[in-house]
């Protein structure tokens, strides 16, 4: 179908721009006061975000606290969206909540941004909702044994894509 024919009907054009350009929008955006919602990519934050269907809010970074995802310049013009397990004086270590190992470390000067709102399947959750947080809480406590968890996440996905 044509640009034009689906201008036409009605239909969204959507183009996917490379992240290093789009999150350094992003980024000048956030320093200048204005808030971002961006769709997200990778699995990287599972099982609370997911690829392609979840989108985040980002707003300028007002503190910072153990449990925050935020978007943070782990080097220059690489981005990612992970979440904040360690602050130590200046240095934040952060790991991806669909991540076994590794962590990725930057300064408070590097976050970008932080998350306030996710958008999943309809429903807008504030970051700061009691009930995310604490699922939050005990999904850091689960590193052990987070790979047999995100096993059974990804066959559920499987299994209610395909009814």
């Amino acid at each position: 179908m044509t640009r034009r024919k689906r201008e036409k009907e009605g239909e969204a054009h959507r183009m996917e721009v490379p992240n290093a350009i789009l999150l350094g929008q992003v980024k000048e955006a956030v320093r200048t006061g204005h808030t971002a919602t961006i769709n997200v990519k990778g699995y990287s934050m599972r099982p609370f975000l997911e690829h392609c269907r979840d989108k985040v809010r980002l707003a300028p970074v007002a503190g910072l606290a153990v449990g925050d995802a935020v978007l943070a310049e782990i080097s220059p013009d690489l981005y990612v969206l992970h979440r904040i397990i360690r602050i130590e004086d200046d240095r934040v270590t952060l790991m991806g909540d669909g991540n076994l190992r590794g962590v990725e470390h930057c300064y408070r000067k590097d976050v970008v941004a932080v998350v306030t709102h996710y958008y999943r399947k309809g429903r807008t959750i504030s970051a700061a909702d009691p009930r995310l947080q604490r699922c939050v809480r005990i999904w850091r406590r689960c590193l052990p044994f987070r790979r047999y968890l995100l096993y059974a996440y990804r066959i559920n996905l499987k299994l209610v894509n395909l009814i």
